[in-house]
């Protein structure tokens, strides 16, 4: 069961620093009225969050569109068995948890305006080249290639190319691949010269606007006081598999990844076998996306809004399991598919709150840096298993082991989000005694999210 929320991309590097931005923007506000400050933020908005949105839009859509061809006759010309589409699956993932860690520990070093735009360039040539593949090795190839550079649109642009089949003498679902990929070529050549490397090398801010923002980020930990307290420390790095936050949220997200990720990859064959035609399962796998779309955009607000990410997840969790539990026990194929909407919303709208509570919970840079990683792996690790779930453990056309599994994930993900919960407001408390107790300036320095002036987002 599966959607286009892909779960964490190489594209989360900037996604989720930009997310740091966005919550210190909304503490920003909270203690100032002055609209000249608020209008730095929306500079910001205005010039960097269209570009992370196109490059997270893009990261979900030239991963999902294998879905897509499956259904539109990719695994018929090309003989592949179940297991064989299990393995493509697979191997795309198998890269991408390599070199999670390694490539974003360097991004701070190479900078996300040329190593971003550079990634998506080339996952748009490898995704291209799917359209031209004659056989499963050359897919597999292509497959293991898109995991390395990539790290609701997608079943509606197919529902319109699939009907290009023919043309060129390419099949349907080659034209799926070759637009989706050509179109992700243009828009990473084109961000080499719209995305900035950080806000002191902004352009559309002048200095006083820049000096404005980096004392905002280093209040709130965003960043560090200084460049050393930013630069790269292994020690940093064992930090980060120390703290209890980032352990528990990679259980959360290693159950949230096997879930996601089966939804991306399995939507429309899920949807096709309740009865639909091949191509009307393209279109009919959008409006849960489209439901979704709008819970995400509320959940969003929600956590930033009240600082609540654990219990929007809790929240999303739930209707999941509700989810999962009416595809379990109803009889009818029309009330299946409406509960695709349940569980496709609850994935949603549960990643805005989930990729900010990992980035707001842990610093310096470097810490944070490796927690992120970190929890992607586990993302995908978890997506791993649903591919297996899915393809081959699971027999269509109701997946019975698979969406017990999920249902059984969907209950621990509730738990294990209330005991983070749990464990931060405690350290929160610790962390108010001893702020009532000694002054900031007798603090040990370097302590990243370990001060008494961390404060831990819930």
């Amino acid at each position: 069961m599966a959607d286009s929320h892909k779960f964490p991309s190489p594209i989360h590097y900037e996604k989720e620093k930009a997310s740091v931005l966005v919550s210190t923007k909304q503490n920003s506000s909270k203690t100032s009225v002055d609209p000249a400050c608020e209008r730095i933020w929306r500079k910001i908005d205005f010039f960097v969050l269209p570009v992370v949105v196109m490059f997270q839009l893009l990261s979900g859509l030239d991963r999902a569109n294998l879905a897509n061809a499956r259904i539109a006759g990719l695994q018929e010309d090309l003989r592949m068995s179940d297991y064989q589409y299990t393995i493509a699956l697979t191997i795309t993932s198998v890269p991408f948890i390599l070199t999670e860690l390694p490539a974003n520990l360097a991004l701070r070093a190479v900078g996300p305006n040329l190593m971003l735009p550079t990634m998506l360039t080339l996952w748009g040539i490898v995704t291209t080249s799917q359209g031209f593949v004659s056989g499963y090795s050359e897919l597999l190839a292509c497959r293991f290639f898109l995991g390395l550079f990539e790290g609701a649109f997608s079943g509606l642009l197919a529902y319109g190319i699939v009907r290009m089949d023919g043309f060129g003498s390419r099949p349907g679902w080659a034209w799926i691949f070759i637009l989706e990929g050509l179109f992700s070529i243009l828009v990473g050549i084109s961000t080499f010269f719209t995305l900035p490397r950080s806000p002191a090398h902004a352009r559309f801010l002048n200095e006083t606007e820049k000096d404005y923002v980096i004392s905002q980020l280093r209040q709130t930990g965003a960043i560090g006081h200084n460049d050393d307290a930013d630069s790269f420390s292994w020690q940093e790095v064992r930090q980060a598999f120390s703290r209890p936050q980032v352990l528990f949220l990679c259980v959360i997200l290693f159950f949230t990844g096997a879930i996601t990720s089966g939804l991306i990859f399995f939507t429309p064959s899920i949807v096709a076998d309740l009865g639909y035609t091949r191509v009307d399962a393209q279109l009919y796998s959008v409006p849960p996306i489209v439901v979704a779309f709008f819970g995400s955009m509320i959940s969003a607000n929600v956590s930033d809004r009240f600082g609540a990410r654990g219990l929007v997840i809790m929240f999303s969790a739930l209707l999941k399991i509700v989810g999962f539990v009416v595809f379990l026990v109803s009889s009818s194929l029309h009330v299946k598919y409406g509960s695709l909407f349940l569980i496709v919303a609850g994935s949603h709208s549960a990643a805005p709150a989930l990729l900010t509570w990992n980035a707001n919970n842990t610093s310096p840079h470097t810490r944070r840096a490796t927690a992120i990683a970190v929890g992607s792996i586990m993302t995908n690790t978890g997506g791993v298993l649903s591919t297996w779930l899915l393809g081959t453990l699971s027999s269509a056309p109701f997946y019975k082991k698979a969406n017990i599994t999920f249902l059984i994930f969907s209950i621990l993900i509730f738990v294990m989000s209330g005991i983070n919960i749990v464990y931060l407001s405690s350290q929160n408390r610790k962390k108010a005694m001893i702020r009532a107790t000694t002054r900031r300036e007798n603090e040990k320095p370097g302590l990243g999210d370990h001060s008494a002036w961390f404060i831990y987002n819930l």
